[in-house]
């Protein structure tokens, strides 16, 4: 049974991976239908409001479902939210067997699926390729257990570590593939985060990859300097935008922001701008991940705030020189290097002529995982699946 649970679980997490992007905030989760040794049902929840997992792999096994056993990636859920408690429709299709990988972190679900379940003459098991299943839904398990969202941060530089010119010339970089590769993460992620001074620099989209609902977008902008005719201003109508604002930032400013549809955050002013720790909470229940491309300035401040999960970077082979031109990572950083933060999982890959560093902090919440450190912050209530 658990070489058979092990192989039924990994095609599940496999099927979970479909819901990219599409299903968050919710977590991604797949499911699969066994018996006899045979798959008679898979499912994957594909889009956030839709049918769960459970759902849809009992709508493509049919009568079959009756007396078969599933595996699902997620502690199904057991209330109503956006749709009907998937405990319900896995005790009406007459499975005989439940067997979970994680159990969902949020309160008002976490172990609850099981008493249902074995009220109703269910077979219940859980913990079977646990930890890959949080790991997998990484950025769901943080939000709802410290109420804060995975932090990747992204940037591009030269081989001698520079992400533009001393006169502030950054276009471009990379090559066009390592620039689709980015788009395409953006895409992966809830939100995208930037400063202020990058939007008065380059006046980017933020755009994900075409065909894909477009992230959420999100400025640290203390003194609201946005400007109107921006790309992301003038999105924020049909883009979901946030406004990070010191609460010292002139109120006619943050009017014309509102105005134009973004959704300002009035927060407390700090020594660098304002507290990205706050600013990330406020956008924890509307986004489970954040992609932030920077400047040196904001990366530098989530560094510093201990904020972020995961670095992905972008190498090019070229060297700009230039004592004034910038690194990736500004704030106050290390003071020895012994002090550096090595990460884990590293994951090299080239890309065109440029190369892509990716890995986890230790410090993040993919260390907490890997019981590589401890967390440090209080657990809050989030919002439950829909």
């Amino acid at each position: 049974m658990a070489v058979l649970a092990e192989s039924s679980m990994r095609r599940a997490l496999e099927l979970a991976l479909q819901g990219i992007p599409a299903a968050y905030p919710n977590p991604i989760v797949g499911c699969v239908l066994e018996k006899n040794g045979e798959i008679v049902g898979e499912g994957a929840h594909l889009q956030f409001g839709g049918p769960h997992a459970e759902v849809n792999a009992i709508a493509a096994a049919g009568e079959r479902a009756k007396g078969a056993t599933a595996f699902v990636t997620l502690e199904p859920c057991s209330h109503h939210g956006k749709t009907p408690p998937c405990t319900d429709a896995l005790i009406k299709a007459g499975v005989r067997q439940v067997v979970y990988a994680a159990t969902d972190p949020h309160p008002l679900t976490s172990g609850k699926a099981r008493p249902i379940l074995e009220a109703a003459g269910i077979a219940v098991d859980s913990g079977v390729l646990e930890l890959i299943a949080k790991r997998q839904n990484a950025p769901f398990f943080k939000t709802h257990t410290l109420g804060l969202p995975w932090v990747t941060a992204k940037w591009a530089m030269t081989l001698d570590g520079k992400i533009a010119t001393s006169a502030g010339l950054s276009k471009w970089i990379t090559g066009d593939s390592a620039r689709t590769r980015a788009r395409r993460l953006r895409g992966e992620h809830g939100c995208v985060l930037v400063g202020i001074g990058t939007v008065l620099a380059d006046d980017p989209s933020l755009a994900g990859p075409e065909g894909v609902r477009p992230p959420k977008r999100a400025v640290a902008d203390a003194g609201a300097r946005l400007p109107l005719e921006s790309q992301i201003a003038k999105g924020a109508r049909e883009v979901e935008t946030f406004v990070g604002v010191s609460k010292e930032a002139p109120v006619e400013k943050v009017k014309r922001l509102e105005a134009a549809g973004c959704q300002v955050i009035r927060l407390e002013a700090t020594v660098d701008g304002i507290d990205l720790t706050a600013f990330l909470r406020a956008i924890a229940p509307h986004a489970t991940s954040v992609f932030a491309e920077g400047g040196s300035h904001i990366l530098g401040s989530l560094f510093d705030a201990g904020l972020v999960d995961e670095v992905c970077a972008f190498i090019a082979p070229s060297v700009l020189g230039g004592a004034l031109a910038p690194a990736p990572v500004g704030g106050l950083g290390k003071k020895g290097p012994t002090l550096a933060e090595r990460l884990f999982e590293v994951k090299t890959e080239p890309i065109g002529d440029d190369l892509m560093i990716r890995g986890l902090l230790r410090s993040g919440y993919g260390g907490v995982l890997a019981g590589l450190t401890r967390i440090a912050v209080s657990a809050v209530d989030g919002q439950s699946r829909g």
